[in-house]
């Protein structure tokens, strides 16, 4: 799985820069808050194949409605001359830090674990 995960980066960002997409600055705060909610939906899914619990059906799912739910934000924002997209990145940005800081409490239990268990050895 994480040589998907680096294989797809890696392809992506070959893309980009071969490819050279540009967008109008009008999507500008679409995009944005695309990539926010994808952020989020990946961290949620390394987070949860750590603790062991991940389900495809659920990443998916959550995907799909974390990027409906913050381009809904954004266009409606728009409409009605309101920065709703605060919102999205308020929330997307607080679970993005929650995430990273259970994954790393994840991780840094594993090493410890790990080295105590080595040295009684």
């Amino acid at each position: 799985m994480i040589i998907a995960i680096f294989l797809g980066l890696a392809v992506g960002v070959a893309f980009g820069f071969i490819f050279n997409f540009s967008f109008p600055t009008e999507y500008a705060f679409y995009i944005t808050m695309a990539l926010l909610a994808a952020l989020d939906s990946l961290l949620g899914a390394a987070r949860s194949h750590l603790e062991g619990k991940y389900n495809n059906l659920i990443f998916i799912s959550g995907f799909v409605a974390n990027a409906v739910l913050a381009g809904a934000l954004t266009y409606l924002g728009d409409l009605l001359g309101v920065p709703l997209y605060y919102a999205a990145i308020l929330v997307f940005g607080g679970r993005l830090f929650n995430n990273l800081a259970a994954i790393r409490r994840i991780i840094i239990d594993r090493y410890i674990r790990k080295k105590s268990h080595d040295s009684k050895e």
